[in-house]
C-alpha cells in the first residue's frame, strides 16, 4: 500500500513555512535540501523537515494541503509545535 505525505518545510530562521504533498517523502526533502527544484523553496532555502502526516489515500492527502495552506501562520505553527515543539530538522535523523 502507497502512502502520502503532507509535509511543512522552513528556514534556518522560521521566517518562511512551505506547505507540500508527496508520496515520497525522503525523495522530497532530498529535492528540498539539494535545491533540485527552482521557485518557491529554493528561493527562500526552505530546507529543514519540520512536521509531516501520512495517509493511505492521495486524494485525503491533497485536501489536508490545500487546509493547511490556507490557514493563518499561528494555526499551522501549533499545529507544528503539537509535534515538534523544538522545530528540530526531522530528516536529520535520516
Amino acid at each position: 500500500m502507497k502512502n502520502y505525505f503532507v509535509y511543512i518545510m522552513t528556514n534556518r530562521k522560521r521566517g518562511v513555512l512551505s506547505t507540500g504533498v508527496t508520496n515520497d517523502l525522503v525523495r522530497r526533502v532530498y529535492e528540498h535540501k539539494n535545491i533540485l527544484v527552482k521557485g518557491f523553496s529554493s528561493r527562500y532555502n526552505l530546507t529543514n523537515l519540520i512536521y509531516f502526516e501520512d495517509t493511505p489515500d492521495v486524494i485525503t492527502a491533497i485536501g489536508r494541503e490545500k487546509r493547511i495552506k490556507g490557514w493563518m501562520r499561528n494555526k499551522k505553527i501549533k499545529l507544528i509545535e503539537s509535534v515538534n515543539p523544538e522545530w528540530k530538522d526531522i530528516s536529520e535523523e535520516w
